[in-house]
């Protein structure tokens, strides 16, 4: 199915495929330097490799949250990274209605977690014929996921990626449950382990969600041990400074080692 992917490179090298970037488009610059930087690493790794980003964010705590730079302006961004570098890239959608219009600037159009059940969402990104990557509810099983793969797929849509992303643990924490990647592979597509939103601790009493990034290292490493298809990473130069999920991003001058770590056990398998 990957191969459906336009400019999708190195997907004959055996190594997992890769999804990062930066969690939203904060301005027109660092996309930029963000794309360069992974580009450069995943040749060198040759790690099939799909920029991501989000080009506004709906999903907000606090009413004065930073949720984009506006949409046009973000979309047009995803677009220039893609015609500039000759890779495909990925946004998140939350209506059926930015469905059709984010189809025209990008290559594969993601559900948020919360969001997976909603049906005319989910039809509406199948309706674009553009690969759909739907990220399992914090609140799903595994199993309840083939709902929404049949939804797609049902549309018309055969071209369907899951991704685990944790399984809410009491109001503030997340816990990876790695039996989930292979029972979601049932399904026949490929499964995604976001390796630095299950990091997260949610629901923050500051209105700011938390994390654990000195864990995004056991994350990835048990995810590719366990024969996970893709690795979703969100990065940034400097985490701290980050307009949105700052706290459980990986700094970006720590991928390469972490990448490097992770083809070798990829290898080993």
């Amino acid at each position: 199915m990957i191969n459906s992917i336009p400019n999708l490179k190195y997907t004959d090298s055996g190594n997992f495929f890769l999804i990062a970037g930066p969690c939203i488009i904060e301005n027109d610059k660092n996309p930029f330097e963000i794309a360069e930087e992974i580009i450069r690493i995943t040749d060198k790794l040759q790690i099939p490799y799909i920029f991501k980003a989000s080009y506004r964010k709906a999903n907000r705590s606090k009413l004065d949250s930073f949720t984009g730079i506006g949409d046009m302006e973000g979309l047009k961004i995803l677009k220039a990274i893609k015609e500039k570098y000759g890779v495909p890239v990925l946004t998140d959608i939350h209506t059926a209605e930015e469905a059709a219009l984010a189809a025209q600037y990008v290559d594969v159009l993601q559900i948020p977690a919360f969001l997976c059940r909603q049906t005319d969402l989910l039809i509406a990104a199948a309706k674009t014929g553009k690969v759909v990557n739907i990220k399992k509810g914090q609140f799903l099983s595994a199993e309840a996921m083939k709902f929404a793969v049949e939804k797609v797929k049902g549309s018309g849509n055969d071209n369907v990626m899951l991704t685990e992303r944790g399984t809410m643990l009491g109001y503030q924490d997340l816990v990876v449950d790695f039996r989930n990647i292979p029972r979601m592979q049932e399904n026949n597509v490929p499964v995604i382990a976001d390796i630095t939103h299950s990091l997260q601790q949610p629901n923050q009493p500051a209105g700011v969600s938390g994390g654990m990034p000195e864990m995004i290292e056991t994350i990835g490493k048990a995810a590719v041990a366990v024969g996970v298809d893709g690795i979703f990473i969100e990065t940034h130069p400097n985490p701290a400074e980050a307009l949105s999920d700052g706290e459980n991003m990986l700094p970006l001058y720590q991928l390469e080692m972490l990448l490097e770590k992770l083809v070798r056990i990829r290898h080993a398998l």
